[in-house]
Parts: C-alpha cells; sequence; structure tokens
C-alpha cells in the first residue's frame, strides 16, 4: 500500500492550512502542534506568523521540550524566554512537556537501538499532535523532518541525551552514528504507539540550510524554496521530501545531498519503515 503524500509549491501560511485540510483527518482531544521553537541567533527557522492559520485552526497548544545542550533552549527557565522572544507566547497556548520533572517513560519492544524512550510528562495531557516540521539539512542526522520532530523532538532534555547516546546519555557525542539514527526511528514510533495514530504530518521545504533550527549559528539557505508537503504518515513524508531535493536542478542542491549523504540520513527513512509505522512507497498528489 502506497501512502498519500499531498503537495504546493506555493508556500504560505495559507497553504500550510490547505493542505492540513486535505488531509480530512480531524485530531480529537486536546492538540499538541508540535513545532520548532528555533535556537536564539539561527535565521532560518518558520516563525509564528507563518504557522498561526494552521495553529488556529486546530485550536491545538504549542508543545516543546528542552534541548540537551548549552544554549538558550537548555532550561525551562531559558525556553520560555526563547519561546516569548520569538513571539510563541505571544499568539499561542505554550507547553513545555518537560518543564518539571519526572519524565514520562515509553517502552519500545521492538526497538532496535533503544527499548525505551523519555519524553516531558505532559504528553499525558495530549490525545492527539500536529507535527509541523521545518524541512533541511541537519549536522548529525543529515536531514531533519517529521521522523526527527518525533524522536528528538517530543523527547524530553534527559530523552534526547538518551537517544543521542544510543541508551548512555553519557554518550552524547561519541555513541555509533548508525545506531543513533536507529534510536530516532525507535523513539518515533514510540509516539506514535503512545498516540495510537493520531497524529498529522507537514513539512515545509523553506530556507533550506544544511544545519538545523537548533543551530544558533546556522549556514545560510543553500538551495531555492520547493514546497509544502502534508501526510498521515511520517516516513512516506520525510521519503517524499529527499526525493524532491534529489530531482531539483537547483545549483545547491549537491551541497544539501552531500550534508544528507555524508551522515547517511536515509537510514532513519529505512529504519522506521522496518518497524512499520510508515512506509516509503507514497503517491505525490499536487494540489497547485
Amino acid at each position: 500500500m502506497k501512502s498519500t503524500v499531498y503537495f504546493t509549491k506555493t508556500i504560505t501560511p495559507e497553504g500550510v492550512l490547505k493542505l492540513y485540510r486535505a488531509l480530512g483527518k480531524e485530531l480529537s482531544g486536546n492538540v499538541a502542534i508540535k513545532l520548532h521553537s528555533g535556537e536564539v541567533g539561527n535565521q532560518n527557522f518558520l516563525k509564528p506568523d507563518f504557522w498561526k492559520p494552521v495553529i488556529d485552526a486546530v485550536g491545538g497548544t504549542v508543545v516543546e521540550c528542552n534541548t540537551a545542550y548549552e544554549g538558550e533552549r537548555n532550561t525551562t527557565e531559558k525556553h520560555l524566554k526563547t519561546l516569548e522572544k520569538h513571539g510563541w507566547s505571544k499568539y499561542f497556548k505554550v507547553d513545555l512537556l518537560d518543564a518539571e520533572g519526572p519524565d514520562m517513560e515509553l517502552e519500545i519492544p521492538e526497538g532496535k537501538a533503544i527499548k525505551k524512550n523519555f519524553v516531558g510528562k505532559n504528553l499525558a495531557n495530549y490525545q492527539s499532535m500536529l507535527v509541523l516540521s521545518h524541512f533541511k539539512g541537519h549536522p548529525m542526522g543529515g536531514y531533519g523532518g517529521a521522523i526527527k520532530q518525533l524522536s528528538i523532538g517530543v523527547a524530553s532534555s534527559y530523552g534526547k541525551g538518551y537517544i543521542h547516546g544510543v541508551g548512555d546519555p553519557a554518550d552524547f557525542w561519541n555513541s555509533d552514528h548508525d545506531s543513533f539514527l536507529r534510536a530516532m526511528a525507535d523513539a518515533a514510533s514510540s509516539v506514535v504507539t503512545y498516540l495510537k495514530g493520531n497524529i498529522a504530518y507537514i513539512n515545509v521545504m523553506k530556507n533550506m540550510s544544511v544545519d538545523c533550527d537548533c543551530c544558533a549559528v546556522a549556514e545560510d539557505p543553500c538551495m531555492k524554496d520547493i514546497g509544502i508537503l502534508a501526510s498521515l504518515d511520517p516516513v512516506a513524508i520525510d521519503q517524499a521530501c529527499l526525493d524532491l531535493v534529489y530531482a531539483s536542478d537547483d545549483p545547491g542542491r549537491d551541497h544539501l545531498v552531500e550534508r544528507i549523504e555524508s551522515r547517511n540520513g536515509v537510514l532513519t527513512i529505512e529504519a522506521a519503515a522496518a518497524l512499520g509505522y510508515g512506509v516509503r512507497e507514497y503517491e505525490l498528489v499536487t494540489l497547485d
């Protein structure tokens, strides 16, 4: 079976809402809106006004978790100030899922690299999730998209270290790289299972730097914007984004591809598909 991935080249706030509505998915109960709050100093992250129409339409709460490395988002106090500085708390209800411990522990019996995941305990307050991802490169993962938002993004500060260290937070920077990628896929599966699949995904291929929005000092975008994608399948939507990058004739394409391939980024998609919470085969439905 192929998954459906909707696509538009028109990158506007209204385009995001149009693609979300095309999914025909009603997110029930309290809806967590998972997005990237942006590290202070980063110039590429997608701002509140871009996401506002879809967040207002869904009526959910913007959720984030603290980081596991130095910066302006690694403590609750600093992260709340960043959320205010970047305008998130001005427009939306905001919830730092791991603002206070203890973390919620999710089991991953089928996990290949890790068997448990640590997420902010406030995840218990939500029944569904809208995952809003800025698709771009990433210094460790090769690329950042829906699967990364589900895994590293929903993980608590401790959980981020646990995934990066493949079960050993003390090994954050030195763990086996491919095992780290598999750990991301494992962690994402636990969130899908916990929310019983009540999740919708939007990836925006805009401001595509080789660096993540977590970088205070990031390269400027290296290739032209491509479009917006929406799906109910996190594997298919990330695969479609990679395919669109590879199909591009933009001069900056090779720089982004080098970042993805040098970090073996596709392994995260392969590992996620092997766990069965998505498929790599998709039908791209263009709504322009």
